[in-house]
């Protein structure tokens, strides 16, 4: 029997994931081999992926699911032979409960907020550090309580805010060493992880986005860093890893944008270097890809760093947020 919306409401994201998916498994709206991949399922759930993470580890600890070679899981247990089924989740139509599908909203409603408030706290910490209170956050977006909580729990996961058992939310100080080593992690894992991912990338989506770059077509860096994320790194068979590099990188990435808001540029010198690797993948020239990337990194952790610095010549803004207090 489905819980009453007040008690769903209060339970975690993943449990009410957990329950969506478990139910439309057993009752078969998913086939047997169906491929389940994060991004496509928090879409349909209107969540971020962490809480599907957990949902997707649940349902494999209760062997509805499986792993298998490529990314992702397969519906059906570990004991079961299947053949992957490559089709979106949103050509099936999904048994969801009114009650569990208002909860999902419900709890879903941070997402309409969450950008705006992910910049202003990733802008912030570049002065130095700040508490963020929860309930001048709901007051100032004019939501709940916990729809607040919930935004401050994402921006947790992305290690822009940090909490004690018994402290108020903290966001910052940015430092030139959380930089430094944010970046030394980049350049340990991401090409262990292009090195195990080499049998699983595609050659010719790599050198379509090499050409994209000789066409002199204006690309973002942060199309390139997502475009080297979703066809090679993501493609390593270990999904721990692939965790780590995704989480490591939303710091970096946030504070980045902010730094563009302060009105300085991006580097644009860097698209030479990601053509040059994605060459070498496009080309299976893995071990020298690898070597690249991690030579590649340390170039612009320097650069990350260069700018860092230009930021204290920056007078902090005078109109910041006021769930946003200075840490004196």
């Amino acid at each position: 029997m489905t819980k009453p919306l007040t008690s769903l409401a209060q339970e975690p994201l993943y449990e009410l994931i957990t329950q969506v998916l478990r139910r439309n498994i057993l009752d078969g709206h998913l086939p047997p081999g169906l491929v389940l991949l994060e991004g496509p399922i928090s879409k349909r759930m209107k969540t971020s992926r962490v809480p599907v993470q957990a949902a997707l580890r649940q349902l494999s600890d209760e062997s509805l699911i499986q792993r298998f070679r490529g990314r992702g899981y397969l519906v059906g247990s570990a004991t079961e032979q299947l053949t992957p089924l490559r089709r979106s989740i949103e050509e099936f139509e999904l048994d969801i409960p009114e009650t569990l599908n208002t909860a999902l909203q419900v709890r879903g409603t941070w997402m309409h907020v969450y950008d705006r408030v992910e910049g202003e706290v990733a802008a912030c910490q570049i002065f130095g550090e700040f508490r963020v209170i929860e309930t001048e956050l709901a007051e100032y977006l004019g939501v709940s309580r916990t729809v607040a909580r919930d935004v401050l729990s994402r921006l947790n996961e992305r290690g822009l805010v940090r909490k004690g058992a018994q402290s108020p939310w903290l966001a910052g100080p940015l430092t030139a060493k959380v930089i430094r080593e944010k970046f030394q992690l980049r350049g340990i894992v991401e090409p262990a992880a292009l090195r195990l991912a080499a049998d699983h990338i595609d050659p010719d989506q790599i050198m379509m986005i090499r050409k994209h770059i000789d066409t002199g077509e204006k690309l973002h860096w942060e199309t390139l860093e997502n475009a080297l994320m979703q066809h090679c790194l993501e493609r390593a068979p270990n999904a721990a890893l692939v965790d780590m590099i995704r989480n490591n990188r939303l710091l970096l990435s946030s504070v980045d944008h902010a730094l563009n808001g302060l009105g300085l540029p991006p580097d644009d010198v860097a698209l030479a270097n990601y053509r040059t690797l994605f060459e070498l993948i496009g080309l299976r020239q893995i071990d020298a890809a690898a070597e690249y990337l991690k030579e590649h990194l340390r170039i612009i952790a320097l650069k990350s760093l260069a700018r860092l610095k230009i930021v204290a010549l920056v007078p902090e803004k005078d109109s910041m947020p006021r769930y946003l207090i200075p840490v004196d």
